[in-house]
C-alpha cells in the first residue's frame, strides 16, 4: 500500500472511533483551529496532544488517538491553520509557515489541554514536522514526554539516497513551482496530500540543514534575529522524547532524525529504528505507523512510552543511539 493509500483509507473509517467529538481551539494570536477530542471527563487521566505530518489532516490519526483513548488517556488531534479542520475559504494569500504551525498551533493545542485538563501530565506524539513544531512551542516545557515518528524538518540532503533525486525534484522543483502559479500548492489535484500554504512551501523547498538558517530569516526581535530565538527555544524541551525511525521511510532516515533530535539538547533522547522485517511485513513507510494494522505489532511501543517512558521488553526493533542532556551534541555541524 503506498502513502496516499494509507492516509486514504485511514481517513475513510475514522469516523468510526468510538468517542472523538469536535473541537474548537484558539491559537495565541486569535486564530481558531479545528480537531477533536477524546475525552472521559475524569480528572487524573493524562492528556495526549498529537500533532499531525505536513498538510496530513488530523483524523489521519484518529483510530491511534481511540487506541491510546482506550488505554486511559485523554486525547486532542488538532490541524494546522491552512489544513483540514482549520482550512479557510481560500489558501490564495493564507502564507502561514512551519513556525506558524509549531509557536502558535501547536501552542494552542498545548494551552488548551491545559485547561480542559487542569494539572494533569500533557504527552505529545508527533509525526513527521510534528516533531519540529515541539521545539518551536514558546510552553514545550511543561510537556512530559514525547514520542516522535519519523520526525525531522526537510533537509534535502538527508533523503534517503536511492530516492534522493526523485524527491528534491517533487518537494523542491515542482511543488514551489506549482505554488508560485497558484498562490498556494494545490496538492489534492496531485492526490499527494493536503493542500499547502505558500509559507510551508517556502520553508520545506529552501531548508537548509541548519533551520535557523533557514525560517525568518528578515524577522529581527530585540535586536536578534527570530530565527535564532527559535534555536535557543529548542533547549526548553525537557521531557524525554523516544524518536521512532522506520528503514524504509525515506523522509525519516537516521541521518534525518539525528539531525532534528540534536537541538534538543536539554532531553533525554533515544532514537528507535524499525525495520518492516521486524514485523514480518514488507513496508511501514513514513506514515503506516499510524495504520491500525500496526495496532498490534507497532502501537504498544507508543502505549508502553506514553504510560512509563520505558521501551517494553521485547519490542520490534533496535535502539540506534541514546544522548542524554549532560552529554555533548553535535549542534553545530555546518551546512553540508
Amino acid at each position: 500500500m503506498d502513502e496516499q493509500a494509507d492516509i486514504q483509507s485511514t481517513e475513510r473509517h475514522a469516523g468510526e472511533a468510538r468517542s472523538g467529538a469536535p473541537l474548537r481551539l484558539q491559537a495565541p494570536d486569535g486564530m481558531w483551529l479545528g480537531g477533536f477530542i477524546w475525552s472521559h471527563g475524569v480528572a487524573e487521566r493524562p492528556v495526549v496532544v498529537i500533532s499531525a505530518a505536513t498538510s496530513v489532516r488530523c483524523r489521519y490519526y484518529a483510530r491511534f488517538a481511540d487506541y491510546l483513548y482506550g488505554h486511559g488517556f485523554n486525547v486532542i488531534t488538532y490541524d494546522y491553520r491552512g489544513i483540514g479542520e482549520s482550512r479557510p475559504k481560500s489558501l490564495r494569500g493564507f502564507d502561514a509557515d512551519w513556525v506558524d504551525w509549531g509557536e502558535l498551533d501547536l501552542e494552542g493545542a498545548l494551552c488548551h489541554a491545559r485547561a480542559e485538563f487542569p494539572g494533569q501530565p500533557i504527552q505529545v506524539v508527533a509525526h513527521s514536522i510534528g516533531g519540529f513544531a515541539i521545539g518551536l512551542a514558546p510552553s514545550n516545557h511543561r510537556i512530559g514526554r514525547i514520542l516522535t515518528v519519523g520526525s525531522q524538518f526537510a533537509h534535502w540532503r538527508d533523503y534517503a539516497a536511492r530516492h534522493r533525486l526523485r524527491m528534491f525534484a517533487k518537494w523542491h522543483i515542482v511543488m514551489p513551482m506549482l505554488t508560485g502559479l497558484f498562490g498556494y500548492f494545490p496538492a489534492k489535484r496531485l492526490g499527494w496530500m493536503e493542500d499547502t500554504p505558500a509559507g510551508v512551501v517556502r520553508d520545506w523547498s529552501r531548508m537548509r540543514a541548519r533551520f535557523e538558517q533557514t525560517v525568518r530569516q528578515d524577522r529581527i526581535i530585540d535586536d536578534q534575529r527570530q530565527a535564532e530565538k527559535l534555536r535557543q527555544r529548542f533547549a526548553g524541551v525537557t521531557a524525554p522524547i523516544l524518536a521512532i525511525g522506520l528503514d524504509d521511510d525515506p523522509h525519516g532516515t537516521p541521518a534525518a532524525i539525528d539531525r532534528l533530535l540534536a537541538y534538543f539538547t536539554a532531553s533525554h533522547r533515544r532514537h528507535w529504528r524499525l525495520h518492516p522485517d521486524d514485523i514480518g511485513v514488507e513496508t511501514i513507510g513514513h506514515f503506516a505507523f499510524f495504520h491500525d494494522r500496526f495496532k498490534d505489532s507497532l502501537w504498544p511501543i507508543a502505549l508502553s512510552w506514553l504510560q512509563t517512558g520505558e521501551i517494553p521488553a521485547g519490542a520490534p526493533g533496535r535502539l540506534l543511539a541514546e544522548t542524554r542532556p549532560s552529554e555533548k551534541d553535535d549542534t553545530e555541524r555546518t551546512d553540508r
